[in-house]
């Protein structure tokens, strides 16, 4: 686990927390916690700002920066899509070319990969895949989208998609998927993640949480990375865990996220954001 500087970082010096939604402040129950709420509105009566950053739609996030009442753009898409719901300002929207995406449909729809994998593509904030599967219909009900099915993926791909998803309750296969397409494509061709065990996720290769932090921080508000804390429980986080000055990670993390963080905290669904905020900021 990595070490904070100058002792516990001086919790004066944070000036923006940043949070991941599920796994992090959200639950099985799909919920941030009354005492989750409470403690995000102490730190911003205090003058901290909070954002959201998440791989979830900017649709589906929308109502969980609500819920914490952020006054900041929206980081979604694991930060190819930042937004200002407040004035409905696009900062950023980078996308995967057409050219990949052809070629990722075409890795996915191979014989012995077809039937088992969920493709989805995102394109203009909604949800496009070739068939309703059962893996679909819970990420939809989930995260409150309607997917819409158009049979032939390569039909949408007049526009470029925020993100590319292939999903299947096959961890192994997932894990398998990245390894293969890391081969494939380097860091500077496409940035690839997992922001749940049965998630395989593409974006731009400018795109992570990382960058999408930086720029809340550094752009938008003047601050240094020293003054962000940050929080989140996967891969897809590792980035801005990386970034701040303190990064968390939470409970349920993989012990190679945990382990670069400076602390870990309480798994979900014991309040571990909550905690984790109590710890450095209050």
């Amino acid at each position: 686990m990595a070490s904070i500087n100058n002792q516990a970082q001086d919790r004066r010096d944070i000036k923006l927390l940043v949070l991941d939604i599920d796994g992090t402040i959200a639950g099985h129950d799909n919920q941030v916690s009354a005492t989750v709420k409470q403690a995000i509105q102490a730190v911003q009566a205090k003058g901290v700002k909070v954002a959201i950053a998440t791989g979830r739609m900017y649709c589906s996030a929308l109502r969980f920066h609500q819920d914490i009442k952020s006054t900041l753009p929206l980081v979604a898409y694991q930060g190819a899509w930042i937004q200002d719901p407040s004035n409905q300002t696009i900062h950023r929207h980078l996308s995967v070319t057409r050219e990949i995406a052809h070629q990722l449909l075409d890795y996915f729809e191979q014989p012995e990969l077809r039937s088992l994998l969920s493709v989805h593509f995102y394109i203009n904030d909604q949800l496009y895949v070739r068939e309703i599967t059962t893996e679909t219909e819970s990420y939809a009900v989930r995260c409150g989208v309607t997917p819409f099915p158009v049979g032939d993926l390569r039909q949408v791909l007049t526009n470029e998609p925020t993100k590319v998803l292939a999903l299947c309750d096959d961890a192994n296969l997932i894990r398998e998927l990245l390894g293969n397409l890391r081969l494939q494509y380097t860091p500077a061709e496409l940035y690839m993640t997992t922001s749940v065990a049965t998630f395989f996720e593409a974006t731009n290769p400018f795109v992570n949480k990382g960058t999408a932090v930086r720029y809340l921080a550094e752009e938008l508000l003047g601050l240094e990375s020293n003054q962000v804390m940050t929080i989140g429980d996967n891969f897809n986080d590792v980035e801005m865990l990386e970034y701040a000055g303190i990064g968390v990670a939470m409970g349920s993390a993989p012990e190679q996220v945990q382990a670069i963080a400076n602390w870990v905290a309480p798994i979900v669904e014991n309040d571990g954001a909550a905690i984790a905020i109590e710890k450095f900021l209050l």
